[in-house]
């Protein structure tokens, strides 16, 4: 058990140590991002109970697959981006989307499917059955933090101000 925790303090001071090394390159929200997905390291690592071992197996897998969503998650942003320039035939434009919308969906699914069997390979069943399931509570943990912090400034004269 000790040496589980050690293994996660000395992988989170190694990502935030290498963050903080690499920040002055990088604009802030790159930053911020590289905090996040340290911090969503950790949670996963936790919430899996990786051994030392499985860690040392998992996460570059899990890094590769985090790297193809977020490439994918971009593709289709761009697109959308282009999509509202060029917006001449609006019921055409709605087909092209629907189909754009379930290629997209069917990408995802595919990368989705071969990284649980990649997961699997490097993990106990249960423990890989509980990766996309982790994910989605850290992704909503977040934004619940990231929605309160947006009350609370609301509530302290954070909101939009009013000229007297």
């Amino acid at each position: 058990m000790m040496k589980r925790f050690s293994f996660i303090w000395i992988v989170m001071f190694v990502l935030l140590t290498g963050t903080h090394v690499s920040s002055a390159q990088q604009p802030p929200a790159e930053d911020a991002t590289e905090k996040i997905k340290a911090i969503q390291i950790q949670y996963l690592t936790k919430k899996l109970e990786l051994t030392p071992e499985e860690a040392q197996k998992f996460l570059p897998i899990y890094n590769n697959y985090t790297h193809e969503v977020e490439q994918l998650i971009a593709e289709r942003r761009d697109k959308k981006e282009l999509d509202k320039l060029t917006a001449d035939n609006a019921d055409e434009l709605a087909r092209k989307n629907m189909d754009k919308e379930l290629n997209y969906e069917k990408r995802m699914l595919d990368i989705r499917s071969r990284y649980n069997n990649e997961f699997q390979r490097v993990l106990p069943g249960r423990k890989a059955g509980m990766v996309f399931k982790s994910e989605r509570e850290f992704r909503s943990i977040m934004i619940n933090h990231l929605n309160t912090q947006r009350m609370n400034r609301m509530g302290q004269g954070g909101g939009p101000r009013r000229r007297p």
